[in-house]
This record gives C-alpha cells, structure tokens and sequence, in this order.
C-alpha cells in the first residue's frame, strides 16, 4: 500500500481525468457496489455477529436492508440530482437565463463510526459516487471483523478511486493533516470538533454527524403500552449503542408508573428474563465501554435490570427511577441499554429544560394531544424525530438525517447525500442579440428608472 499522500495524489490525478464526472459511469459504479455487497452478504452477518452480537434479522433491519434502499433510490434518481437545474431570473437581468449545475467535490474522506460500522460507511459512500467523487474511506478500529469486510467489498474498485485505509489513531491523525476536497465525519462530539479543527486549516468543507442525549417525551395522553413497546425496541437496538436512540424518558408522573410496568413487560416479552444471556441481544463493543456503562448502573437508583454477563459483553436493559438533569447518567450520552426516567408535570417546562442543553441529535414524542404535539415540534430545536414512535424516521430516503448545535451539521441519507457531496454550482447565461445600457455609466438621471426595477 501507498502512502497516503501518495494515494490522495493519485485520486486527484484520476479525478482530473473526469470519468467520474459521466453519470453512466457513476450508475456502474453504484451498481458494482450493490452486486459486491450481495455477493458478501453472509459474511457481512457474520462481521456484525462477530463485531455486536447483531442477530440476522437486525443486521439486515438496520444495515445491509438500508444500504440495498438506498442504492436502488440514488440509482433510480441520479439523472434527475445531476441535471442542471433552471432557476427563475429577475427582470433587471434581462434577456438572460439562469441555471445550477451540481459538480463533484473531488477527493473526499469518510470516517465512520463503529456502532452501525456497514450501514454508517456505506450510506455516505453512495452519496459520494452518485455525486462523482473519489473517496478515501477509514472505517472504526474498533469493529474489526466489519472493518475488514468492507475492504473485501470495496476492493472490486481501483485505490485511485475508492481507497479503504485500516487502522487506529494513528491513521486518522495522518489522514487528517492532509488536505482532502471534503471531509464527512461520523462519531463523536469530541472528536469531531478534532476533524473540524484539522479541516478549517486547510478551508475543507465537512459534515459532522454526532450525538448527543436524545430525549423521549411520553405525556399523559400517549398510548401508553404502545408507546413502550415503541420506546423499547428502538432503545434495545444495538443494545442502546444508537447514535439516535432514545436516552432518557420525561414522563408526565400520572402514568410514569404504568409506562415503567409495560416497558418491562416488553423487555421481558422481546428478550426474556435474562437478555444479558441471549444469544439474539448485542453485546456492548468492547470492554472499556462495557466497565463504563457498569460504572453508571452501580451507581444508580436500578428499578429494573442492571445484571450483566462480563464473559460475553451483554448488559441487560437497565431502567434507572428517580432521576433528574442532575443526575450522574444524564451527564453524557449513554450509549447503552441504561434508559433514565425523569418525571414531570408540565410540558412548558419540559421544554425549557431540553432547551436549555445541548440541541439533541433526535427527540421523539409520544402524544395524542395535537397541542403538545405542536407545543414541543415548534419550540425544540433538534436534528430529527418522530412522534408515536423512535428510530424510523432513518429509514425513509425521502427525509435527509443531520443533527444541529452540538449534535452535528450538515444533512445525508437519499437526494440529500447526493447534495452534500456536490458544489451547486450557479450560473447565468446572458443573452448576445440585446444590451440594456441601463447599467452602464454615465448614470446620470437613471437612479429613477433603477427604483422602478428594484
């Protein structure tokens, strides 16, 4: 392997060469991807096993199955994104025409987390392609087998186009002192305020999507044992370790009782009464984030769960009572089955409170009041969510996914990602038959007949 200047280099040589700008090109490349990605399929399951425990139904449910959606959509669409885009031109700048042409950034990196380690790289690789890039990709050191797989998956592409780099720190720290067209970033706050130091040195162009502690709203009109069994399965997913899981629960006191009762029902109903021993539930990634999660159940007010199994990494779902912002698990995102339940009676100050944090990545409400409903939607800034439900609202290719504040910047997922790894490029074409002189000096008595088109 190259080095890495020598391999960014290289891409940028390619790239001038602009085949990557043909839009059949493109829809071969996305399609090589599909046909790669089925014909590894087995062994992205067996990653994922290896990696997080992640059965084969949620491996599909909330990886490979996205990914497949997500390229037949940009496959189906890409003609559409790419085509120069007619805009309105105002008077003053008649005859003319006015248009917006989408051009490839060039040479991009995507860094992907560890938690959705296919999903999580694949996703923003496709917007790549579709929009004409290169790219260099540097997957998590943490979920090796996953990591490995993807280079297997990547390799029927040339290194001067689509390049995967394996490694820890050290690689993400050469890989960020070079100087790439854009950079799209998946992990944590602390290190993407890193990636955004190290880019603003050289003016790079970035999306940062983080995290943060996403809120559960459940006032007194929810459906309550629907909205637990809602809550559960989008909190269990990946046992917790979701960028966009739920984090905490405020719960109007009326029902908190009867919402803790049905959402033990449904961990019991979808994992049985010891889920840190079964074979379908996942397991935390590795030891120090299990010692961490351990650490913060111990000290806690447990109601429910807090066993754990130290030979496999499983951590049962834990429901802490009792708590408040001030609380030691309300201190950091989670990133775990450990779900706290504040209680509350006024939804106002529910909104005050989540204000006055860091704007959350996601934020879910569980309602039939369409006055709440409306209370929390227009007075929360957030980056996305659901009402009546948790999670899903990533699974629809028509709705771009990005967090604001403190949980990220910019937006991906469908048009979306083919927009974000693209320059909307603006131009006005002036017409050669007529020339208003108008603009031109002298300009003398003609401020009159400026007002008038202004």
């Amino acid at each position: 392997m190259s080095n890495i200047s020598e391999i960014i280099e290289k891409q940028k040589l390619y790239f001038s060469n602009d085949e990557t700008k043909n839009i059949a090109f493109r829809k071969n490349q996305l399609r090589k991807l599909y046909s790669s990605i089925k014909l590894n399929e087995s062994a992205i399951f067996n990653a994922l096993k290896k990696d997080l425990n992640k059965s084969e139904f949620e491996a599909y449910e909330t990886e490979i199955g996205i990914v497949y959606e997500d390229l037949k959509y940009m496959i189906k669409n890409i003609n559409s994104f790419a085509k120069p885009k007619k805009k309105k031109t105002p008077l003053m700048h008649f005859p003319s025409t006015s248009y917006q042409y989408q051009d490839p950034y060039g040479n991009v990196l995507i860094m992907s987390p560890w938690n959705y380690p296919f999903q999580l790289t694949m996703v923003p690789l496709i917007g790549a392609i579709a929009a004409g890039n290169c790219a260099i990709i540097k997957p998590s050191n943490y979920s090796k087998a996953t990591s490995k797989i993807i280079n297997k998956i990547l390799s029927v592409f040339d290194d001067n186009y689509i390049c995967v780099l394996q490694g820890g720190r050290d690689i993400n720290q050469q890989l960020l002192e070079e100087k790439f067209d854009y950079i799209f970033f998946t992990g944590s706050p602390i290190v993407g305020k890193l990636v955004m130091e190290k880019a603003a040195k050289h003016l790079t162009p970035i999306t940062l999507e983080l995290g943060g502690k996403s809120p559960c709203i459940v006032d007194e009109s929810a459906k309550i044992d629907l909205s637990a069994k809602r809550i559960i399965w989008g909190k269990l997913l990946n046992s917790g370790q979701t960028c966009v899981a739920p984090d905490y629960i405020l719960v109007h006191e009326k029902v908190k009782d009867e919402l803790i009762l049905s959402m033990i029902k449904y961990i019991t109903l979808f994992y049985g009464e010891n889920p840190q021993q079964n074979s379908e539930y996942p397991k935390i990634i590795n030891q120090n984030h299990f010692d961490r999660l351990c650490a913060l159940i111990k000290n806690s007010d447990c109601v429910y769960g807090g066993k754990s199994n130290p030979s496999t990494l499983q951590i049962a779902p834990t429901i802490i009572n009792n708590c408040n912002f001030d609380s030691l698990v309300m201190e950091d995102e989670l990133f775990g089955p450990i779900l706290p339940i504040i209680s509350f009676t006024n939804i106002n100050e529910v909104i005050t409170q989540i204000n006055n944090r860091p704007k959350p990545l996601a934020l879910y409400c569980f309602t039939t009041s369409k006055e709440n409903e409306n209370k929390i939607l227009n007075n929360i800034s957030f980056g996305g969510g659901c009402v009546n439900d948790t999670i899903v609202h990533l699974a629809n290719s028509n709705l771009s996914f990005g967090g604001v504040g403190e949980s990220g910047m910019g937006n991906y997922h469908g048009k979306e990602s083919f927009y974000t790894f693209s320059h909307t490029k603006s131009i006005l074409k002036k017409s050669l038959l007529l020339d208003i002189n108008v603009r031109y000096a002298p300009y003398k008595k003609k401020i009159k007949l400026l007002r008038k088109i202004f």
